[in-house]
Formats: C-alpha cells, sequence, structure tokens
C-alpha cells in the first residue's frame, strides 16, 4: 500500500478509457477513489466541482489525491477551427484542471499532504500535431501549469506532476493507421494500464520528492 491510510483520490473524466484503468489501479494502491465524469461534475464550472468534490468529502473523508484526467478533442485545422471548438477544449482540458486542483489545494494543505497529478499528453507537450491545435494548446499548458503549482505548493507537503501518454488503446485511437503505429519505436501503442502505473506511482508516498516534473510514457516516440 503506497497511499495515505485514509486517502481519498479523485479523478476526473474517471468512468472511460484511461481513467478507468487509473481509477483501478489507485484502488489496488489502497486509496478510496471516486472516478467522475461529466455528467457527476461539469469541470469547466467553478461551482459544478464545489457540489461535486464537497459531496465526496461529506460521503469519503478529505481528498489527497487529485488526477486531472477530463479532456475532450474537437479537430480540425487551425484555419478552418471554430472560436467553439477552441474555447471547449480549453476550457475542459485546461481551466477544467484548475478548477478543480484550486478547490482540492487549501484541504491538503492543512493535512500537509496532497498529491496533484495531470494527464498531459505527448501533443503539445513535447510534439505538435496538426489538427490539434487547441488540444496542443491546452495540454502543453497543462505542462505549465504543472510547475508553477509544484513551486507554489513544495514546501506545503504538496506535489504535482504531469504525465504525458503517446498513442494509448482507447477508444480514441483505434482508428489509426497502421504507418503511424509503425512509427513509434516500441512497435505498439501503450495500454491503458502502463498509463494508469505511472500515475498511481506520482500519486504515492513514496513519490514525495518528485514534483514539478512530466513523466513521458510514449513508448520512446518523442526520444
Amino acid at each position: 500500500m503506497s497511499a495515505p491510510e485514509d486517502g481519498v483520490a479523485v479523478v476526473t473524466g474517471g468512468k472511460r478509457g484511461i481513467g478507468v484503468a487509473i481509477v483501478e489501479e489507485l484502488r489496488a494502491d489502497g486509496w478510496t477513489v471516486v472516478g467522475l465524469s461529466s455528467a457527476d461534475c461539469d469541470v469547466r464550472d467553478t461551482a459544478s466541482v464545489d457540489v461535486a468534490f464537497t459531496r465526496v468529502e461529506e460521503e469519503h473523508g478529505p481528498i489527497l489525491a487529485l488526477v486531472n484526467n477530463a479532456g475532450i478533442t474537437r479537430d480540425g485545422l487551425a484555419l478552418r477551427m471554430s472560436d467553439d471548438d477552441w474555447t471547449q477544449v480549453l476550457d475542459t482540458n485546461l481551466t477544467g484542471a484548475f478548477h478543480c486542483t484550486r478547490r482540492v489545494l487549501a484541504p491538503m494543505m492543512r493535512r500537509r499532504f496532497g498529491r496533484v497529478v495531470n494527464v498531459s499528453s505527448v501533443v503539445g507537450a513535447r510534439v505538435g500535431n496538426p489538427g490539434q491545435a487547441n488540444y496542443a494548446a491546452s495540454k502543453a499548458g497543462l505542462v505549465g501549469f504543472t510547475k508553477t503549482i509544484a513551486r507554489e505548493m513544495a514546501r506545503k507537503g504538496v506535489t504535482c506532476n504531469a504525465v504525458t501518454p503517446g498513442f494509448i488503446a482507447t477508444d480514441m485511437t483505434t482508428d489509426l493507421p497502421a504507418e503511424l503505429t509503425s512509427s513509434i519505436p516500441a512497435g505498439r501503442v501503450g495500454t491503458p494500464e502502463e498509463v494508469a502505473h505511472a500515475i498511481a506511482f506520482l500519486a504515492s508516498e513514496r513519490a514525495g520528492y518528485v514534483n514539478g516534473t512530466t513523466l513521458t510514457v510514449d513508448g520512446a516516440m518523442s526520444a
């Protein structure tokens, strides 16, 4: 077990894809885990975040780990991208992480323990990808956000790190062309469980001196 005895973890976007694997991995590590979906919590809205997180605290206890995994795509070339497609992706992927993180920092500080893990992407954080200007901007923004929160909270016992997955086998990657998969040095896409292993380590008590870093899980795609 690598979780605090009464540790409660919240995983946004925790009911599909990589989120499900994160929930299962954290539970195996001893956390009480609540996976939230957009039906439970609209991360774009501060009031919705507060309601959902307050409910978690009342039912389970203090939130000592937060995994900001909620994310969407609205792909299209920048030349033709609508304002709404840009805004929806930034509001969900980046501003949503800010809303959720801000909500948990004060309780974490009071406990002198907290783990925030932001799920970024190699797209934006490491490389660009045509048709994903909005997604890349949001994921690159998460890395800068991660580093800043880490510096602000380091003396309070709270860490903030990011994970940047490459191509992972989820419903978002079922139509990847074979030539793209073959271009990955590992020769395959990753599994949600491989991403979850990395996140579980960063959320653990063992990672207390790992702070402000970005852990890439991409089969050497961005090496």
